[in-house]
């Protein structure tokens, strides 16, 4: 079969390798339908920072046909449509066990500590597989997995009914969490990216309302309103810090960007205005929630997303995106129907 392999950081390689064998107990095998390219994929062919198998085949932002199931497993039969859950967690520590996979003390990732969906076919541990309905179009079903993550950061933040919610950065988990606050919460959203495309690209979607990340541009968007609450979703540390120092007291700042570098603050600010600065890490139990709602955002969501024909366009795909030369929020290929 055809896969995408990973042997060190620009070491990218579209090459043949084996079909999955005949599943062990508790695995499955799928035909991989759609997967999508995330940032941490890039962020990883960048820098190597996660390797840990060479080579390894990447990607697990997914969803597939299940082919074969192996003994034990009686909640998958073949013909079933799934999506993947990229989290590899051990289900035994601490964590685990109280319900926090997320922050699992072993945990590893679908395409770093087993192989991923740039390929024909893999084999995945049942408990990490979610059916979805049929009338959900492969390349929505493979959203499921960022939209899980931007679900668990609504989540976490935990806005008040009608409070205002800034998204700061409208890339893939940006853009999604932003389309969750207009779906599921009554307030106003604003948003924030540098890149003025994108952003409108966003606002379209939403009716969010696009600002400058300044108290002049917030203050003159919501009027008498006061900003309590904000998502950055860029990793920026100047945009961090710049946010919260738009935040009035008693509200958050939920954290779900990969940054760079270290934050530098006064820590009084977060005491003396009770500002709460929240860490959001993948998804708890949020996946099989967004795999819900797939169906009544599948419109919207096809309008994020562009399409590769094949696993061959995937290298050329991650230089361009490194380059940033994409309008789309989300870059997915089709592998199969």
């Amino acid at each position: 079969m055809k896969a995408v392999r990973l042997y060190d950081a620009m070491d990218l390689r579209v090459e043949q390798a084996e079909r999955p064998g005949t599943p062990p107990a508790g695995f499955v095998n799928l035909d991989v339908r759609a997967a999508g390219i995330c940032g941490s994929d890039l962020h990883n062919y960048r820098t190597g920072q996660w390797i840990s198998r060479r080579p390894s085949t990447a990607g697990h932002e997914f969803c597939g046909r299940v082919t074969a199931v192996g003994e034990g497993v009686s909640d998958l039969s073949a013909g079933d449509l799934v999506v993947a859950d990229s989290r590899f967690w051990c289900g035994e520590c601490p964590a685990c066990r109280s319900g926090r996979s997320n922050v699992c003390e072993r945990l590893g990732f679908v395409g770093e500590v087993c192989d991923g969906g740039f390929a024909e076919a893999v084999q995945l541990p049942a408990r990490l597989l979610v059916s979805h309905e049929a009338s959900v179009p492969a390349r929505v079903a493979a959203m499921a997995e960022p939209l899980a993550v931007a679900l668990h950061a609504v989540r976490r933040l935990a806005p008040g009914a009608g409070e205002p919610v800034l998204v700061v950065g409208c890339g893939t988990i940006g853009g999604l969490t932003a389309l969750l606050l207009s779906d599921l919460h009554d307030g106003p959203v604003l948003l924030s990216d540098r890149n003025a495309a994108r952003a409108e690209t966003v606002a379209q979607l939403t009716g969010g309302r696009i600002v400058a990340l300044d108290a002049g541009a917030v203050s003159t968007a919501l009027g008498d309103a006061r900003l309590r609450h904000a998502v950055d979703a860029t990793g920026s540390t100047a945009a961090i810090a710049a946010a919260l120092d738009l935040l009035h007291g008693g509200g958050a700042l939920a954290l779900v960007g990969i940054s760079h570098g270290r934050l530098d603050f006064d820590p009084n600010v977060l005491v003396e205005r009770e500002i709460a600065l929240v860490g959001c890490h993948a998804f708890a139990g949020e996946l099989p929630d967004a795999v819900a709602l797939l169906p009544r955002l599948a419109e919207r969501l096809a309008r994020l997303i562009e399409i590769l024909p094949s696993l061959d366009a995937v290298p050329d795909a991650y230089e361009r995106l490194l380059k940033g030369k994409t309008a789309a929020l989300k870059t997915i290929v089709a592998i199969a129907d």
